[in-house]
Order: C-alpha cells, then sequence, then structure tokens
C-alpha cells in the first residue's frame, strides 16, 4: 500500500473482516443438497431458500452505508458483523426433517443477508476511505482501483472458501450440518477481535453527520447518469452469474456420485477464479465491465451446452467463465463507485451498488420456479441472450466514455 505500518494493518483488518464475512452466505451452498433430500424439497423452494438472502440485503444495504457515513464505519461494521456469525448459528436449528426446520432455513439466510449486506457495503466504503487518507506512490490516483481489487479480493476468496470448506465436511466429516457452521463463526470470533484492536482508525467521514439515513450518495449530474447507465447493469452481473452457477448448474447433473462435494468444489472453482481474474481488471482498465458481462455470456452458454448433454466438464467450464465474469463484474463497479461518490456518501453509494449486485440473486428463482429441471436449457438459453446484450450495452457505453474517469 505504501502507508505506515498501522494503516497497512488497518487495511488488512478491513480485508479479514470482509473474507470471514463473505464465507458465511456461502456455506449453505453446498449443504442445501442435504436438506434438500432431508426435506423433500423442490428445486424452486432450494432457489427461494437460497434467494431469501437478497431480501435482507436490500434494507442492510440501503441504510447501513448511510449510517456508516453519519456514524462512522466501524460503528456499523461491529455489530453487523456480530449478526453475521448469529446468523450461522441459527442454521443450528435446521438439523432435523421436523415441521419447523424450512421455516430456520429461510430465517437463518435473511438474517446472513441483513447482516452480511452492511458488512459488504461499509466494508468498502472503509477501504475507499483508506486508500484516500493514505494515497501510495502515484499520489492516490489509483485509490479506487486499490481499493475495488482488495475488496473483491477479500469477498471472491470468502465465497470460494465457504462452499469448499462446507462441501468436503458436509460430505465426508462429522456433523455435516453442524460443524461448517460452527467453524465459521470461529473465523468471525478472530476477526471481531482484530477489527476491535484498531477501531479507533475507523473515524467517521467528513461531513457524514449532515447526512439523514437515507441512501444519498450526493452523485452530481454527470454521476448520476454514469451509476443509472453503466454501474447497475454491471453491478446485477456481479452475483447473478455465479449464483446460477452454484444452485442451477448441479440440478443438471442428478446422477453424479458424491454431488455434495461436486457442488462445494464447483462453488470454489467458479468464486475462486472470480478471485484469481482481479490482477487482469487493472489490464482491462474501463473494458473490464463489458469482458466480464461477456463472458458471463459465455457461461450460460456452456450451461445451455450441459442441459442438452450433462456432464462434468461443461459445467465445470461454464462455472469458470460464469465465476470470471462475476468477479471482473464486481472489480469494474466498486472502481467505478469508488470514482463517482464523494467521501461524505461513499458508504450510500457502495450500498447501492450492492444492492443492485445483489438483485441478482433472483436470477435461480426465475430460472427454476416455471420449468422442470429437464427444461433448464430455456432459461438457459434465455440468460445467453439477456447477458450478451447488457455486454453489447455496456461495451458501447465504454466507448463513449460513460465508463472511464
Amino acid at each position: 500500500m505504501g502507508v505506515r505500518s498501522p494503516e497497512r494493518r488497518t487495511w488488512w483488518v478491513a480485508c479479514g473482516l470482509l473474507f470471514a464475512v463473505a464465507v458465511g452466505p456461502n456455506v449453505p451452498t453446498p449443504l442445501l443438497l442435504i436438506y434438500r433430500e432431508q426435506l423433500d424439497l423442490a428445486p424452486s423452494t432450494l432457489a427461494a431458500i437460497f434467494g431469501v438472502y437478497a431480501l435482507g440485503l436490500a434494507p442492510s444495504l440501503l441504510f447501513g452505508g448511510p449510517a456508516s457515513d453519519r456514524f462512522g464505519r466501524v460503528r456499523v461494521l461491529l455489530p453487523a458483523s456480530v449478526l453475521v456469525a448469529l446468523a450461522s448459528l441459527v442454521f443450528l436449528g435446521a438439523t432435523s426433517s421436523s415441521g419447523g426446520a424450512l421455516g430456520v432455513l429461510f430465517a437463518a439466510r435473511f438474517l446472513q443477508g441483513l447482516a452480511s449486506g452492511a458488512v459488504f457495503s461499509v466494508g468498502s466504503a472503509w477501504l475507499q476511505d483508506l486508500a484516500a487518507e493514505h494515497p501510495g506512490p502515484d499520489g492516490g490516483a489509483n485509490g479506487p482501483a486499490r481499493a475495488a481489487r482488495s475488496a473483491s479480493i477479500a469477498q471472491t476468496g470468502g465465497f470460494c472458501l465457504g462452499p469448499l470448506t462446507s462441501g468436503l465436511l458436509g460430505a465426508y466429516g462429522p456433523l455435516p450440518l453442524t460443524l461448517p457452521y460452527l467453524v465459521h463463526v470461529a473465523m468471525m470470533v478472530v476477526a471481531l477481535a482484530a477489527v476491535g484492536l484498531v477501531a479507533g482508525t475507523g473515524t467517521r467521514p467528513d461531513g457524514g453527520a449532515r447526512r439523514g439515513l437515507l441512501p444519498r450518495p450526493g452523485l452530481d449530474g454527470r454521476a448520476r447518469r454514469t451509476f443509472g447507465r453503466v454501474v447497475v447493469p454491471t453491478a446485477v452481473c456481479v452475483y447473478a452469474f455465479p449464483s446460477v452457477s452454484v444452485t442451477v448448474l448441479p440440478l443438471l447433473l442428478p446422477g453424479v456420485t458424491g454431488l455434495v462435494a461436486f457442488t462445494g468444489l464447483l462453488a470454489a472453482l467458479t468464486l475462486g477464479t472470480g478471485t484469481l481474474v482481479q490482477p487482469f481488471a487493472h489490464r482491462l482498465g474501463p473494458r473490464t465491465g463489458p469482458v466480464g458481462a461477456g463472458l458471463g455470456a459465455l457461461g450460460f452458454a456452456a450451461g445451455v451446452v450441459a442441459a442438452y448433454a450433462p456432464s462434468v466438464l461443461p459445467v465445470a467450464v461454464a462455472g469458470v467463465l460464469l465465476g470470471a465474469g462475476g468477479g471482473l463484474c464486481l472489480n469494474a463497479g466498486l472502481t467505478l463507485v469508488g470514482r463517482l461518490a464523494p467521501v461524505s456518501g461513499r458508504g450510500a453509494a457502495n450500498g447501492l451498488f450492492y444492492t443492485a449486485a445483489y438483485a441478482g440473486f433472483a436470477t435461480p428463482y426465475l430460472a427454476t420456479a416455471f420449468v422442470t429441471v429437464e427444461e433448464l436449457a430455456v432459461p438457459l438459453l434465455v440468460l445467453v441472450v439477456v447477458t450478451a446484450t447488457t455486454a453489447a450495452w455496456l461495451a458501447a457505453r465504454t466507448r463513449a466514455g460513460a465508463g472511464g474517469d
């Protein structure tokens, strides 16, 4: 980072918190197949459990960011992070096939969204603050990109580790519906302790006290247009891509041995690719968003192939492409938010970005709600067309200068 040790330590603690929180929402992903068998759940119900997470995110993202603009980043991050750990504990109540288990799953996923949304938006704003307060040798010109890269790596890395760990523990470890959540709670305890040690550095942004708690990022006219035309469609791609990979694509392989473990590995492959592509975002510059959307379209196309000829290879290829596309779109969106938003509105702007991003979590439900597993090729083909159109739109806006500085 090019800054003194205390600031570097704060930077790593902020990244560590984002990483630990990102693990949590993906711990249940491969375990949903176990819940499906125990509770005899339909594919659409499975997708609804996965997607109700986004309903909890909405109020958290919309109000958590503005609250941090007013009261300070750490003052919002600490209680939200405690709720993230509590949500993992709530899942322990769904270990039986009793009538209340389904309600526990919905409640736990909703609480996960409610808690983690605030951490993602406020944690990203915290990194943007640190990049602006302690610029590197470039004088701060690349601060938004550096903060976006760190936030993206931390989150996608956590998204990768969560399903990989729970998938392996769920398939081969003891207490498959208990141990994965306890491991995550232990991670959260460590992350919370680290934040507590550096909490004094989480200062309130200048001017934040004058703002209310409504999501008002303070963008000027040109920035608002860029946000609506470029940032929002880029954001929707961020989680639409990997959510389809980890919830819809495994349904195409009902006969695969060890499907729970494979689902965990597929999720890790998808989200791990989102981490590995981050260095390429710097080289792509303003083309990062269009390229990410284009890779997503190719991923959905590979999913169509898997629907007509079910096998592990096209599903894995789809996972890699969808993960890479989502990771690049996350980087592109956070970079633009960091450049467009004033310091006193960063929390609100990040909240709006993540609200649009998590709207993509509705995609798996829309893809499965109206068709049987045998008919999944149709919605996947629709997603190819929609995503390819989005990529073309973003490319046109980039050529017109809307996606630039």
